[in-house]
């Protein structure tokens, strides 16, 4: 079965800068490749066939780089923005999106199964399925609990808080973009309040492996030192 991904690369990096002063954040090397390139890597060896990369800023340069995706074994095609659209606001611009499709950041670094989570979402019968992981977050801080005096009642050391978040890993039904408006940026937390909203069933599935969102330089640090030691959890084929 053909597997079409979309992937944002829109985006100016801000988070990231001094860093992305230069190179637009896709192409931010991670090892040997950027960041980009070993997400079209992991993406072809799981069987996706077309890419379409959204792309805004720095647009020539990220088509110069990644070209048709002949280098890989792989179609990718181009979706311009003329204007900043968020992170759903660009699939309303893509005219031949399939009935499933995946949808992803483009500044990803993880070892999830990219097919079985396509396969995953046809199964489940979801417009949406959202790819989530755990997270801890450990407070710096002594946590002073008081009451309305001003009086302490209680003390925590450096307490930890886990959620889920989401990974910027989504697959979607064609009809999603029945929600999401034409010509105005709309992002992946304007969908959520949509289909909450409208009580509009969507899958939460779990990773329980490796992520990481690249999104600052700290963690562009950590994913550098993750990939060289870790290489052949991301791209075990190789």
């Amino acid at each position: 079965m053909s597997k079409r991904a979309v992937i944002l690369a829109g985006g100016k990096g801000s988070r990231l800068r001094p860093y992305t002063v230069v190179l637009p954040k896709p192409l931010m090397p991670v090892g040997d490749y950027p960041v980009l390139e070993i997400i079209i890597r992991q993406l072809a060896h799981f069987g996706f066939d077309h890419i379409t990369l959204t792309v805004n800023h720095q647009a020539d340069i990220i088509r110069a780089f990644f070209g048709d995706g002949s280098k890989w074994n792989i179609h990718i095609d181009y979706s311009l923005e003329d204007r900043p659209l968020s992170t759903m606001g660009p699939l309303k611009l893509i005219p031949d999106l399939p009935a499933e499709f995946l949808v992803m950041n483009g500044d990803v670094l993880t070892d999830m199964d990219f097919a079985a989570f396509h396969e995953h979402h046809c199964r489940n019968g979801k417009i949406f399925t959202i790819s989530a992981h755990h997270r801890t977050d450990v407070s710096e801080y002594g946590v002073l609990q008081t009451d309305v005096n001003h009086q302490l009642t209680g003390f925590i050391e450096k307490p930890r808080r886990e959620y889920v978040v989401s990974m910027g890993v989504y697959m979607a039904r064609r009809e999603i973009l029945d929600y999401i408006p034409s010509g105005r940026a709309f992002g992946f937390d304007h969908l959520m309040l949509e289909l909450l909203e409208k009580s509009v069933p969507v899958e939460v599935t779990p990773h329980a492996g490796y992520w990481l969102d690249i999104g600052r330089p700290d963690d562009y640090m950590v994913a550098i030192e993750e990939f060289e030691r870790s290489r052949k959890q991301f791209l075990p084929w190789e």
